[in-house]
């Protein structure tokens, strides 16, 4: 029965996230392809053989392939899935029109953001629901508990005091500073503090604390201040209008995009270590244990915290990916010129194996973690 209880937990969660993010993805490319006058053939969930489909009256074929990891748009012309390459030889003259390559740069370059806007976009209604719905229920970065012998006791900060920023960076909520914290890569951590109507400001190593292996986390050790926050039952959600929330909403997709950035900033900067990077075993562990431990509202955020890392992700300027394809398209619109199909071709090439790189390395990182997690 165990092996049942995981295929529920960890398999099915995996499958819906996924599932729902690719389709978002794509739609976005289909939505935007459609409105420009191009012909979508394919509209796939998964890659491989197909498992189910059906073809609508304009002649796209819809379908659920058997490997559930991503999904592609499929445009008339294209020779490949990636749309890394196109040609019009065997298509009727009364369709080169609706053909992919045969449209204008501007027209490819708005169906390729569109995949990556429709990810963000997702995000921000997901937030904008919660806000409105459920209500806001922010913890202020004000001190609940301070933890005996951690870091900040020995600073000398105390119950009560109100963070004002962290290494010059102003927060307001207690999940921004614990998401300083976590950003944190120096030897000391700066807080500036409102105790009793004047301001003081700390500078203090962080305590190194090896974390219990639970939901979300691993028992690798992180860095603590070694304070809690106020008492959620102090806290009441408070409730906003519509475009509070919508603002509000943007907001926060801005700070996780952010948040993101610089993490990887670090990252190769040499600041940050790179084994945080995870792929697609780190979240299906990290589905599968949201699913089982809290409950949908948070696997809903968590989906939308993912969708904007895949929007993200794909805008970077790798061959192959969205971000890749806006900048051969972007050279084209400037030079007004299309780039020569062997240069794109080795351009391709080159993106295809960063991206294999990329995900061995992964990879790798996702058995390590799971083998310290179930072992140590």
């Amino acid at each position: 029965m165990d092996w049942l209880l995981n295929t529920i937990y960890y398999v099915v969660p995996f499958i819906v996230l996924l599932g729902v993010l690719v389709f978002v993805h794509e739609l976005g490319h289909f939505l935007v392809a459609r409105l420009c006058g191009v012909k979508v053939t394919e509209f796939s969930i998964g890659f491989g053989r197909k498992l189910w489909g059906w073809t609508d009256r304009k002649g796209t074929e819809w379908k659920l392939s058997l490997i559930p990891l991503g999904g592609y748009c499929k445009f008339l012309g294209d020779e490949d899935a990636a749309s890394a390459s196109q040609s019009d030889k065997n298509i009727a003259s009364e369709e080169q029109k609706y053909a992919f390559a045969n449209q204008n740069p501007f027209k490819k370059l708005a169906i390729v953001i569109a995949g990556p806007a429709a990810n963000y976009f997702f995000a921000i209604i997901v937030f904008t629901s919660i806000f409105f719905f459920l209500g806001k229920m922010d913890f202020p970065a004000v001190v609940g508990d301070v933890i005996k012998g951690g870091a900040a006791e020995k600073a000398g900060v105390l119950k009560g005091d109100k963070i004002l920023s962290v290494n010059g960076k102003k927060v307001a909520t207690f999940t921004e500073l614990r998401q300083e914290v976590e950003m944190h890569v120096d030897d000391k951590i700066k807080l500036e503090i409102e105790r009793d109507g004047n301001i003081k400001s700390f500078s203090f190593p962080l305590q190194i604390v090896p974390l219990e292996v639970e939901a979300n986390q691993s028992s690798k050790p992180r860095p603590m201040l070694g304070i809690h926050s106020l008492n959620a039952v102090e806290i009441t959600p408070i409730e906003v209008g519509l475009g509070e929330a919508f603002v509000d909403s943007l907001k926060e997709t801005w700070r996780i995009t952010e948040v993101t950035l610089r993490g990887l900033g670090q990252m190769i900067t040499g600041r940050r270590n790179a084994d945080e990077v995870g792929g697609i075993i780190r979240i299906a562990e990290m589905s599968g244990d949201i699913s089982r431990e809290q409950g949908l509202i948070d696997f809903i955020i968590f989906m939308a915290l993912l969708s904007i890392n895949l929007g993200l992700i794909n805008l970077f300027p790798i061959p192959l990916l969205d971000g890749g394809h806006v900048v051969i398209y972007s050279i084209e619109i400037i030079t007004r010129r299309e780039i020569n199909e062997t240069v794109k071709e080795y351009i391709f090439r080159f993106g295809l194996f960063v991206l294999i790189a990329l995900m061995l390395f992964a990879t790798y990182n996702d058995f390590a973690r799971l083998f310290h997690r179930w072992f140590s």
